[in-house]
């Protein structure tokens, strides 16, 4: 699921969340990009080849991010979860809900931020108000 600081970019999971009247509440790996976008270029220059998660290490859940977003982009933001089984009812497609080994990628750029530090470093942080 790609994150980037651009909260207006409607292809952004966070905006995305933040627009839908209900959320499942499921941890997932997600990827900043702000931060991981820099290391694929870095892997490329390094000739890095083979399988890797392009991912920050470990999960998030939508509540969390949501609750951030409430703490540092809009203190009045409200939201609604529902179930696997509700959302099942309303979505086209199913969706995947997983963790994904990172382990690979902070060997190699051991400064690689943990899921939720990096949200706040790449995403909140610059975009917070006051």
């Amino acid at each position: 699921m790609p994150i980037s600081s651009d909260l207006n970019n409607p292809r952004n999971f966070i905006t995305k969340i933040s627009r839908y009247s209900k959320v499942v509440n499921i941890p997932n790996s997600m990827t900043i990009l702000d931060e991981l976008l820099p290391i694929s270029i870095e892997m490329a220059k390094r000739n890095l080849r083979g399988i890797w998660n392009l991912t920050n290490p470990g999960v998030v859940s939508h509540n969390e991010i949501l609750e951030m977003y409430k703490k540092y982009i809009d203190p009045k933001f409200q939201w609604v979860n529902f179930t696997l089984e509700e959302q099942a009812k309303v979505i086209v497609a199913p969706r995947s809900n997983n963790e994904m080994d990172a382990s690979k990628l902070k060997k190699e750029f051991p400064e690689l931020l943990p899921i939720k530090e990096s949200l706040i470093k790449y995403v909140f942080e610059p975009n917070k108000r006051t």
